[in-house]
């Protein structure tokens, strides 16, 4: 079973609250009952302290009577709820604040050591036996004339101060089991704005992983979740409109390719069998060779765009003479133009007119877009090439007065194999190519190529080039 990023929070979570038990259950419990015995143990110290400088010196030194220290001992142990002694070095009981006075019977803690004290001024247990409970004791010198006299011994029970942590680790526990419920929310919000949205993240990944580019999902977020979820579903939407655009591409070219190759095989069956009789062949082979040259046309234009789309494209700049370029482009139509009777005028600013660019691929473009405007212009038509300086660029037009575009099609005339209804019944040798080639190398040139049409009326094609700075020109 795969774990989830919410059963591990869920665990993380839990794991917390056991391990916070534990530790204030072990380590601050230990922590209280041992704070809590040195502030008993300085208290009772200061006390005992009191007590050996005043009522215990004053008994030594025969200042005051044993019952009147034993009166005031006795109002001290209920108010400190603890036995005070008061005994010799060599351990005989004088008073003890818990049993009546008796001066008859002696009591001797045997193996008393005030040594026991050594480097503190509280100990913890029976006190050399004398009780069968622990008890916490501080020890007080009573000192006169500068000898020790005797000590102060202050006992409290263990038990009262373990009490007393307790009910502070109580405390504690409330405390923990009110935050780690508070902390729920934490939880809550954690499902609700991050674990739903990735899982409908992730759901929506296995789905286009799958195939199904169209599933759609929302996330309602403004933050770096919601972001993640935008950039999915729209790279989601491109994967959709490139495999789109890749089935459509293939059955362009496959309608394309199936055509030419259907009327050579037809066109060469028939004159095998003696449908075609010889005397016809030389003009059907003539028809032949057009669909061929029409297969290479489509060919070498394929080649072209793959390379644009794999290496980008190449550009080799230089800097030449743009109304040049656009005379030779005309006159290498000329063939073209006296077949429809069509008059070609060249509006060109200057008798040279230097721009800096690739010169090949720019006198690609001015081919498709002059043959383009061949193509769909009427016989005795008009198509006009002119150039304009405008904030330090050339701007190049090609128009004609054909059969124009239609307004739902200005916006696909870009795409590959593109063609409206119109250009397919005049072109029957067009591959829908050209366009597209010619924005890509426009664009490379990081300039802009627009079109201005009217159906009935005409197109004008209007591109950008930069022109080159005068150090350049030589």
């Amino acid at each position: 079973m795969r774990k989830t990023l919410y059963l591990k929070f869920i665990l993380a979570y839990l794991i917390f609250g056991v391990f916070s038990f534990i530790m204030v259950a072990t380590f601050a419990s230990n922590m209280t009952a041992e704070q809590l015995k040195r502030e008993k143990a300085e208290t009772l110290y200061k006390e005992a302290t009191l007590i050996a400088d005043t009522y215990a010196a004053d008994l030594y030194t025969n200042n005051i009577g044993l019952d009147t220290v034993k009166h005031q001992l006795d109002a001290l142990d209920v108010f400190l709820d603890s036995d005070i002694w008061i005994i010799n070095p060599s351990g005989r009981m004088i008073i003890d604040s818990s049993a009546p006075l008796n001066v008859d019977e002696e009591i001797v803690i045997d193996g008393f050591d005030p040594t026991i004290m050594s480097g503190s001024y509280y100990t913890t247990g029976d006190f050399f036996g004398a009780y069968p409970e622990e008890m916490l004791s501080v020890l007080a010198p009573i000192t006169t004339e500068y000898k020790v006299r005797g000590y102060v011994v202050i006992h409290t029970s263990m038990a009262s101060i373990m009490r007393s942590k307790e009910s502070l680790l109580s405390i504690s526990y409330i405390l923990m089991v009110l935050i780690f419920l508070l902390s729920m929310i934490i939880l809550i919000f954690f499902t609700e704005f991050v674990y739903v949205p990735i899982r409908r993240i992730t759901d929506a990944t296995e789905q286009y992983a799958s195939g199904n580019m169209h599933y759609e999902f929302t996330v309602d977020s403004d933050d770096e979740i919601g972001y993640l979820a935008a950039a999915l579903q729209y790279m989601a939407s491109e994967i959709s409109k490139a495999e789109d655009n890749q089935k459509k591409f293939v059955a362009n070219v496959s309608h394309d390719f199936r055509s030419p190759l259907t009327s050579i095989k037809g066109y060469l069956e028939a004159m095998i069998d003696g449908t075609i009789p010889p005397e016809m062949h030389e003009k059907y082979l003539g028809i032949v060779l057009n669909e061929t040259e029409r297969l290479t046309k489509l060919t070498n234009s394929l080649l072209t765009l793959n390379n644009l789309n794999v290496r980008g494209v190449v550009l080799e700049k230089s800097v030449f003479d743009i109304n040049q370029v656009i005379r030779d482009t005309a006159a290498s139509a000329e063939v073209q133009l006296m077949n429809k009777n069509i008059s070609l005028e060249l509006v060109l600013t200057g008798e040279e007119f230097m721009v800096e660019a690739d010169m090949g691929k720019i006198q690609q473009v001015l081919y498709n877009l002059l043959d383009n405007a061949i193509k769909f212009s009427h016989h005795d038509g008009h198509i006009k090439i002119e150039t304009t300086e405008k904030h330090q660029k050339v701007f190049i037009s090609v128009k004609d007065n054909g059969i124009g575009i239609p307004k739902d099609s200005l916006k696909l005339i870009w795409d590959r194999f593109y063609k409206t209804d119109l250009s397919r019944g005049k072109d029957k040798k067009g591959t829908g190519l050209g366009l597209s080639i010619t924005k890509e190398i426009i664009t490379a040139h990081g300039e802009h190529i627009n079109v201005i049409s009217t159906e009935g009326v005409g197109t004008e094609f209007i591109f950008s080039l930069p022109i080159a700075d005068e150090e350049d020109d030589f």
